[in-house]
């Protein structure tokens, strides 16, 4: 059985495993801490193995011939890294990469192929999840191309806010920047707005969410529709007491 750290939260998916699923489960899975900007696996890098993130977040990450990126979603406790080998893709479209280091667990993806096809449960957690993912990526397309900057950013902190459970961002304007596929510039001078108006503090490297509802009111509609979907399909279980 594994052994929790105090400092490491459930991932949401995994709490979701009735006893004797964590039970077949929970020997397989290792506890691993990941770096900010640690590559899990490339775009068309073949998954060799699954993340549950607990207090990391990670990046799905587009890269163009020009070199430009952009983050189409983000998974954190709500969810995994590595959907594609339980669609039979086994390679990543995208790059994973971690934006907010934490723990993860790990399990190989032989692994959790084996309990995929075994378990109906854990069939139909997986598939409610992405179909979650996918509306979080097509809102995240629409968010992108349709919404100011300011907005994005909103949206952007808000979702981090929620997966981390804090209001304190350890983030560079930067990489924020390279999430949104916008210049730095862009992203200062927003959150300077943000700042001025109370909703968020920010320094080097550092942003904290001061007003978190004034964030929400001037957020665009899609923080809310992809949060609504994760809590329709995905609903936040208690922690069972197996996992105690």
């Amino acid at each position: 059985m594994i052994q929790l750290r105090g400092d490491v939260r459930e991932n949401h998916l995994l709490a979701a495993l009735p006893t004797e699923e964590w039970q077949k489960f929970a020997h397989q899975l290792e506890i691993v801490k990941l770096q900010r900007g640690q590559v899990l696996s490339d775009h068309g890098e073949k998954i060799t193995n699954l993340y549950f993130p607990t207090t990391a977040i990670v990046s799905l990450m587009y890269t163009m011939e020009n070199g430009g990126s952009v983050e189409i979603a983000a998974v954190g406790n709500e969810g995994v890294i590595g959907v594609p080998v339980v669609t039979g893709g086994e390679t990543m479209p995208s790059r994973a990469q971690v934006h907010s280091a934490g723990f993860a667990y790990k399990i190989s993806a032989h692994a959790f192929k084996q309990h995929f096809t075994q378990s109906p449960f854990m069939h139909r957690l997986m598939l409610l999840y992405m179909q979650a993912l996918m509306t979080q990526i097509a809102q995240t397309a629409a968010c992108n191309r349709h919404h100011a900057l300011a907005r994005q950013l909103c949206r952007w902190l808000l979702l981090a806010v929620d997966r981390l459970s804090t209001n304190e961002l350890t983030v560079t304007q930067e990489t924020i920047a390279n999430m949104l596929g916008v210049r730095r510039e862009g992203v200062t001078e927003a959150a300077g707005k943000l700042q001025e108006a109370g909703l968020i503090h920010h320094s080097r490297g550092h942003i904290t969410v001061l007003d978190r509802s004034g964030l929400e009111e001037k957020a665009c509609e899609c923080y809310g529709i992809v949060k609504r979907e994760f809590d329709r399909l995905l609903p936040r279980y208690e922690r069972p007491q197996y996992m105690n």
